[in-house]
């Protein structure tokens, strides 16, 4: 990849896709941050908007939020404009959990005609002070029904510096990686962690009839929280998640431990309610 050649990054405002974009913006390589918010608008719901985000790019960071499945027609559409190296964002484990959607856009990519490289990170480190469970983190309850089954936590900035490696330099092609954070934890022991730092209790709530009881509570429907329960009951039937060296061998350092991501986020104040 030259300093000529344009990287469109997608949810370009969210947990991943800005901190790739300050990467790539700090490498200076030349960039457009889409989004439905963004520079450049993008919505996975209106076609007329993928055409506008793609004049000039040779390469793109692939994602979609966690409800919208990666349209095959704008990843078609990519290649026909000149895209020529396509990362997915991924997750690990998705074929133990049924995760339909993802199975579909790693397919995509792989069939693109573009060079790809898939990103299956575990557990996002941010999901707990950006992302679904701060509020839980602030409740002191953690609902998630995998036991003590240990997961290798990641920090969003290892996810963003192994795609930016991917998007710009060589050797990625046709590979997938799966990324980690340097331990595995039980959710009991990340509770334990943040419950140090955060300066608060946290507990973990493990079983399936804890996660039943909060999520109907939250108003969830009771069809959707029963296949929530079996898809984590096939990531705790996988037994402990392995660190793997994928950061390291990528970017050349090594992944940031849960602690250290739990005290710098207590250090700005990311759980000041």
């Amino acid at each position: 990849m030259t300093n000529q050649d344009m990287t469109l990054v997608l949810g370009g405002t969210g947990t991943t896709g800005r901190r790739v974009v300050r990467r790539l913006r700090d490498a200076g390589h030349p960039l457009r941050s889409a989004s439905r918010s963004g520079e450049a608008r993008f919505d996975w719901t209106d076609p007329n908007s993928w055409r506008a985000s793609l004049a000039g790019v040779t390469a793109m960071y692939l994602m979609a939020p966690h409800d919208r499945p990666v349209e095959s027609d704008f990843v078609r559409l990519a290649v026909e404009h000149g895209v020529g190296r396509v990362v997915l964002l991924s997750s690990r484990a998705i074929e133990a959990m049924g995760d339909e959607r993802l199975m579909a856009a790693e397919e995509t990519v792989r069939t693109c005609g573009a060079q790809w490289t898939i990103l299956r990170p575990d557990w996002f480190d941010q999901n707990f002070d950006e992302g679904f469970f701060r509020d839980a983190v602030l409740a002191g309850e953690i609902a998630v029904p995998v036991g003590d089954t240990r997961q290798c936590f990641v920090d969003a900035d290892d996810i963003a510096g192994v795609a930016v490696a991917a998007l710009t330099g060589a050797g990625h092609a046709g590979r997938t990686y799966e990324i980690t954070g340097p331990d595995a934890l039980s959710f009991g022991e990340a509770a334990a962690i943040l419950t140090e730092t955060v300066g608060r209790p946290v507990r973990h709530l493990g079983t399936a009839d804890d996660y039943r009881t909060v999520m109907l509570a939250l108003g969830v429907p009771a069809e959707q929280v029963a296949g929530e329960i079996a898809a984590f009951g096939a990531l705790r039937d996988l037994g402990d998640g392995q660190p793997t060296g994928t950061v390291r061998q990528v970017t050349g350092h090594d992944p940031k431990s849960f602690a250290a991501y739990a005290a710098e986020a207590a250090a700005r104040g990311a759980w000041r309610s």
